[in-house]
């Protein structure tokens, strides 16, 4: 059976909002993304839909040199893969395909986040965090990862999962992905 690799991409840019998640989780990265290949070029998450404004939020394909990370070049970041088979692949992107068709109706689940702080899980369709959103996708695609319901999934439980394999830790503006160094889990 064929297998394919996806990347989880955890991030921390230093915004406001992701100051305040880092101060409550105590982890060192408060975003996290998913992209089917190791360029980042097919990078998925719910934040910023235009990067100098924080409250036009939802669905993004996200740009790790044009987009909201140019606003933000000191970006920290971990970036980990996981081989999955080509099924759960077609999955991931039956699923993906719907949210960039209805892109417009989803919008950044910002309740669900602060309910997320004091523990008490919301559900609002069409509305996600990042980590929910990227749980959320994996589930659905028969990709468990994490012991908890998406609307309960920090960044940093991707961080603490073994099944994922550490590619590369460092400034997201050095990452390059045919940097063979880069390639062989350096952390930098």
């Amino acid at each position: 059976m064929e297998k394919r690799k996806i990347y989880i991409l955890l991030t921390y840019s230093g915004t406001v909002l992701s100051r305040l998640i880092k101060l409550i989780t105590k982890e060192p990265y408060s975003h996290v993304s998913v992209s089917l290949d190791e360029d980042l070029e097919e990078l998925y998450s719910f934040g910023r839909k235009r990067p100098s404004n924080p409250l036009f939020a939802g669905f993004v394909k996200e740009d790790v040199v044009n987009g909201t990370y140019a606003r933000f070049p000191k970006t920290k970041c971990a970036l980990y893969s996981i081989e999955i088979s080509e099924g759960n692949y077609k999955k991931i992107l039956k699923q993906l395909k719907k949210f960039k068709k209805e892109k417009n109706k989803y919008k950044y689940n910002l309740m669900g986040l602060i309910n997320f702080f004091i523990k008490i899980p919301i559900e609002n369709e069409y509305s996600y965090f990042c980590s929910e959103f990227v749980s959320e996708i994996l589930n659905n695609s028969g990709i468990k990862l994490i012991d908890k319901a998406p609307n309960l999934t920090a960044p940093g439980d991707f961080r603490r999962c073994e099944s994922l394999e550490l590619v590369y830790e460092g400034d997201l503006k050095k990452y390059n992905s045919s940097n063979p160094e880069l390639r062989k889990g350096a952390i930098i």
